[in-house]
């Protein structure tokens, strides 16, 4: 088996582009397994907040952010064991 980790992803262009946020809630409990485009995390920016979705489909092994954390892009927050 392989290991998977999610990063932020960079959403938007220019002027609007988001470059971090903060980690409002996980959706997903560890060990549960997670689908392609399923929800994992909120994040939440000063003028929106997002669902980051699950690029593989697996099991979330670890998640590497905690609720509250600021993270940017490019800020690995979770692993995920692909079957």
């Amino acid at each position: 088996m392989s290991k998977y980790t999610v990063t932020l992803p960079s959403l938007g262009d220019g002027e609007d582009a988001l470059t971090g946020g903060k980690v409002a809630f996980w959706l997903i409990e560890m060990g549960q397994p997670v689908h392609a485009g399923g929800d994992l995390l909120e994040i939440e920016t000063d003028k929106a907040a997002f669902v980051v979705p699950s690029p593989v489909e697996g099991t979330l092994t670890e998640r590497l952010v905690r609720e509250d954390d600021d993270v940017s892009v490019g800020t690995p927050l979770a692993v995920i064991e692909i079957d």
